[in-house]
Order: C-alpha cells, then structure tokens, then sequence
C-alpha cells in the first residue's frame, strides 16, 4: 500500500502520519448517508429497562388483580366441604380390584347426584351438584364421598344425602340385575323341561310302533339324548336355587352401609382469602409483565441514543431525563418549568449550537414528537439572550404554537412580548399560511413572499438573533426551513417515535438545505451505555482491503 493509498484515506496533519479525528457522519457524502441502519437488537438488559420504565403500569395490575381476587372471595367464597365412608360388601362372583372402580364410578354419576338432589329437595343442577362431589377409593372395600356445600351443615347433610342415594342406588341395581338374573335361570329351566317332555313323548310314540332293528336304534338314541336332557334340567333347577337362595340372603345389599357418618372439614376464612388475594395479585402481576414484554418485543419506537443517530443522521450530543411538566404544579407550570435542571441543560445546548456569524446569527429546533418540551427550552435560552440585551426574535411555527402559549400569545402576527424582565420580538403565522418563507434566502423564496414574510423580515433587520421552533410533516415537506435557519436542533423523545419517523425529519430538514448539528434525546434510559455517535468503520474497512 503506497503513500498515496493512505492519503486518499486519511487526512494527514503535517508530517505526523497520524488520521484527523473523524466528526459525526464526516464519512458519509449527504447523497451516500446510509438510509435505513438496523437499531439495537432486543435484549435481556432493554426488556429488563423496559420492565423497569413501565413499573407503575404493572405494578397498577397487580393491584388491580389482588382487589379482583378479594372481590371474588367475598363474591364467590369458597365451599365448605364434609366426608363420609362408605363399607362396600361384594358378592361372591365379584372381584373386588374392579368392583371398587365401579362403585367409585356410581358414586360420583349424575344418576346418584340426582337421587341426592330428591332426597334433599334442591332446586339445583345435576351437573353443578356432581361436580361438588368427588369419590376417593380408601380401600378396596370402603369409599371416601366428599361433598361441598355453601356451609358446614349444607355440607353434611349433602354428603350423607350422597351416602345413601349411593347405597339405595346400588342395592336398586343389585336387585334388578338378581331378578333379571332368575328370570333368565327359570326361563332356562323351562326350556329344559320342555325338552325333557319332548323326548319322552317321542319315546311312547316310538314304543307303540312294532319292533324292528331301525325301531331299537331310533329308541336307544331318544334315551341318551332323555338322560342328557335330565342331566341338564338338574343343573338349570340346582342354579335356579342357589341362585334364589343367595337373593334371600342380599348379603352385599345387607352388608354395605355408611362406615362413618358426614363430618365438616377444617375451613379457613383467612386462608381461602389469602388464596385468593395471592392468586390475584400474582395473575394481575403476570398479566401485567406479559403485556410489558411483548409491546416492548413488537414496538418499532427507539429509545437508545445510537438507535436515534443512526435514524436521524445526526449524532446525539444531550441526552436528559423527563421533562416534568404539570398544568396544576405551580413549580412545573408554563414558564415556571424552565427552572428545572433538564430544561436549562437544553437550553445551554442549543445556545452553544446556535452558529457563529458576524451578523444576524439563526437556529432551528425541530421537535420530532413533543413541542412542549422544545418550545420551554427555546423560550428559555430566548429570554436569557434578551435578558443579556440581544435583540431576539422568536418565530413559533409548530402546531398549535406551544412556545407562544408560555408567553401568553396566541394571536397570529409579529410583536413584541415581555416576559421576566426580558423583551423579544414573538412572530407567529396565521393558520391559515402554510410552510411561510423566513427572512433568509430571499432570492429563493421570492415566491413566497407574503405579509407575514415581510413583517419578520422588517423586524429581523435589528435583530442578532433568529430562533424558530417549526414542526415538520411529511405530508408538506421543508422547504421553507432554509429561508428560516442555517442550521437545526432536533429534539426527540425517548420512546415515542419510530425508526421512519425520526428517519425522515432528518432527510427532510437536509433536502430543504438546512444542516442538522445535533440531536437532544428527552426521557433518556438510565441503563442506555451508547454514546450516540455514528460508528466509522469504513475507513478501517478500507485499510484492510488495501492491506
């Protein structure tokens, strides 16, 4: 790489060798700046700093569930709730492994919830009373039935109600199926009688014919199949009576019965609104926090002062805290709030901004989101510099005329106000004059000339100092913003605009001719560690590829 490669690289000073410290954008040609640079990548620290900055609103969330969760405690309390044990007596043909899960089963049915709701003569659904009811399985033999009640004694009694529906229930479907069950055995003693009768007539039909050889073989098999039938009509009758003798006895009717009768459950009014307040207070606080995260994830509007120079073009030079402001404080209303520390820090930037000139000296403020803020801070460095025994003229632009509202004007026009010992010349267009021409650039402006124009002008000749505070839409473009100021301020707060927005007063205060100096960010992250200056990594990229 030869000498000449370097110098075209670096600005050499004398014989040192050494790169000039490169200024803010001095890389870039105004026609080359980058257009679009991606702002900081979300990270654990910015969602942390997010959550920190919103903590009243979750915080107000959490209050609001904790009062939510207490409403419904007192709204809604919690059940009381009783136990019962029920002993279950099986059948000798049950298995009580599989038994006991039916009976868990029947237990907790809408058809036992029903029977309960009859006996205690509620006015109640099925569905809610089933639901309130649970059946724990003890043992194989015994059943644990808990209900709940809107108090200690409705308590008891549903759970005994739901005992003996359970036990009534079951001895009634015990009994039908014992009786659908001999019914089937006599039905099946009939058919073996009738088949015995059967093979008997064929016999004596049989025996009354003369004998013959296919006579003997035809008789001797009707008598097998006689004896067969017997066989069969012995065991169908020996069931039918078992089976009868067992139904008589109803020993796994007689034997299940209510182990324990129903007894109330400990029940703490001061737990269950612990319970609730606690869950209240941490779903409000969740809740809260979710809706943090996610609007910080999803929300296109910068607060970093890098992600602001990269948008803007223009490094970020001041970086202060809220502006507080109050209509009703008397410490923070109107012009009072200047007095605060932010605004004056403001006020001493943009009066070191304002640009040498041997005549009338002009600045420019473009507040990109919140005039107020720059109009306290314009009016304050403009009171101060007529105090010092400048002629100022102050020209309010932005909508709704936030600067001539602190010092009480609001009519349109050129005049002088006084405001704290200080005399200035206020001039504000009518509403109707849209993007008026300044006192600068005449010959460019010449077009646009009007009243308004000349009024400034006329007074702007004995006047050192032209201060304008012009708000910009893209809609209406800036090109009157050259015949007012060489050189512009932007203010812009912390959080409340996007990339785009920020991204496009920036290249429209350029397209009009006017430079942007700087940049003040209001409302400020603490935990913010860039410096908001635009990183030059071209020439060292440069460097590289020569080498």
């Amino acid at each position: 790489m030869t000498d000449k490669d370097l110098a075209a690289i670096f600005s050499l000073n004398g014989n040192s060798g050494r790169p000039r410290q490169l200024e803010a954008f001095d890389d870039f040609n105004a026609e080359d700046r980058p257009a679009a640079l991606a702002p900081g990548l979300v990270s654990l620290g910015f969602i942390r700093a997010a959550i920190r900055r919103a903590a009243l609103f979750w915080c107000a969330l959490a209050a609001v569930g904790l009062v939510v969760g207490v409403g419904l405690n007192k709204e809604k309390p919690a059940a009381y709730k009783a136990s019962t044990s029920v002993l279950i007596t099986y059948g000798p043909n049950d298995n009580p492994t599989s038994a006991v899960l039916d009976n868990q089963a029947i237990a907790g049915s809408r058809s036992v919830a029903e029977l309960a709701l009859r006996k205690l003569g509620l006015q109640e659904s099925v569905a809610s009373f089933a639901a309130a009811t649970t059946v724990g399985i003890v043992t194989d033999r015994v059943l644990l039935i808990t209900v709940s009640g809107p108090s200690s004694t409705a308590a008891v009694s549903r759970a005994n109600a739901v005992a003996a529906a359970f036990l009534q229930f079951r001895a009634s479907q015990m009994e039908t199926s014992q009786q659908l069950l001999l019914k089937s055995l006599a039905q099946e003693v009939s058919q073996a009688r009738q088949n015995v009768g059967s093979i008997n007539s064929q016999i004596g039909q049989l025996s009354a014919q003369p004998a013959s050889s296919a006579q003997q073989s035809q008789l001797k098999n009707l008598q097998t199949q006689l004896g067969q039938a017997n066989g069969q009509l012995a065991v169908d009758e020996q069931t039918l009576e078992n089976t009868r003798a067992n139904t008589a006895n109803l020993s796994a009717v007689t034997g299940s019965v209510v182990l324990d009768g129903a007894v109330p459950l400990a029940h703490s009014h001061l737990k269950y609104l612990l319970i609730y307040a606690v869950s209240g207070l941490l779903g409000g606080l969740a809740l809260g926090l979710v809706i943090v995260v996610v609007r910080t994830i999803v929300s296109d509007r910068l607060r970093r002062r890098d992600d602001v120079t990269h948008a803007l073009g223009a490094p970020v030079k001041l970086s202060v805290g809220k502006v507080r402001r109050s209509r009703w404080r008397p410490g923070r209303r109107g012009l009072a709030a200047a007095n605060g520390t932010d605004i004056r820090r403001i006020a001493a930037h943009l009066r070191g901004a304002v640009p040498a000139s041997r005549g009338r000296a002009a600045l420019a403020v473009v507040p990109v989101d919140d005039p107020a803020a720059a109009a306290l801070s314009l009016v304050s460095l403009a009171m101060a510099r007529a105090q010092e025994g400048y002629q100022v003229v102050l020209a309010d632009l932005a909508d709704g005329a936030p600067a001539a509202r602190l010092l009480d004007t609001k009519a349109p026009g050129v005049r002088p106000v006084s405001a704290r010992d200080a005399r200035l010349i206020l001039a504000v267009p009518d509403r109707d004059d849209i993007a008026p021409a300044g006192p600068l650039g005449r010959a460019q402006a010449e077009g646009q000339l009007s009243a308004f124009t000349q009024a400034v002008a006329d007074a702007c000749a004995s006047a050192d100092l032209l201060l304008t505070l012009v708000t910009l839409d893209p809609s209406l473009g800036a090109e009157n913003l050259a015949t007012w100021a060489p050189s512009a301020v932007v203010v812009v707060t912390a959080g409340r605009s996007s990339w785009a927005r920020i991204n496009a007063v920036g290249e429209m205060i350029r397209l009009a001719g006017t430079s942007v100096s700087s940049a003040v960010l209001v409302g400020t992250d603490k935990t913010d560690e860039s410096l908001g200056v635009a990183q030059h990594s071209d020439a060292l990229t440069g460097l590289s590829d020569l080498a």
